[in-house]
């Protein structure tokens, strides 16, 4: 049986730190898995729409960022034929109830917080890298066998 491709992950959030620690984390991880970093929601849309793009497995996007927030995105990937199956989970420090709610409504496939400890996101992340590694596998055209 072949390995599987890379799982492949778009990260969007405007905090340069918050980018480059996922990068180290996911860069840290034994499993497959590419890391594409964008600093805003805007960013994020243009390389989506682009038809050269190679869409991600799995979008992880932030709630609060500047210009076009998460929510904003999410409701335009759900509107593009493209874009509507993407699975996006939105990974974010705020736990108000009203957000999570609203990230539902809008069709998000998760809702993540943000861990404030570096350790504790290495086993959030390997977690996630887990759980959308499986799903891709049985959902995913490109990963089921001829």
């Amino acid at each position: 049986m072949t390995r599987p491709r890379p799982l492949r992950v778009m990260l969007v959030d405007d905090n340069l730190t918050d980018r480059l620690l996922a990068e180290e984390a996911f860069a840290s991880m034994n499993q497959p898995c590419t890391l594409i970093t964008v600093e805003s929601g805007e960013a994020a849309l243009r390389l989506l729409t682009d038809p050269a793009t190679v869409l991600p497995d799995v979008l992880l996007l932030d709630i609060n960022m500047p210009g076009m927030n998460g929510f904003e995105l999410l409701v335009k990937l759900k509107d593009h034929p493209r874009l509507l199956f993407l699975p996006v989970v939105m990974l974010t420090t705020s736990a108000i109830p009203k957000d999570v709610s609203q990230a539902y409504i809008l069709h998000a496939s998760a809702y993540m917080l943000k861990s404030p400890s570096f350790q504790t996101s290495l086993e959030q992340i390997e977690r996630f890298i887990e759980f959308w590694t499986q799903a891709r596998l049985t959902t995913w055209p490109d990963m089921i066998p001829k």
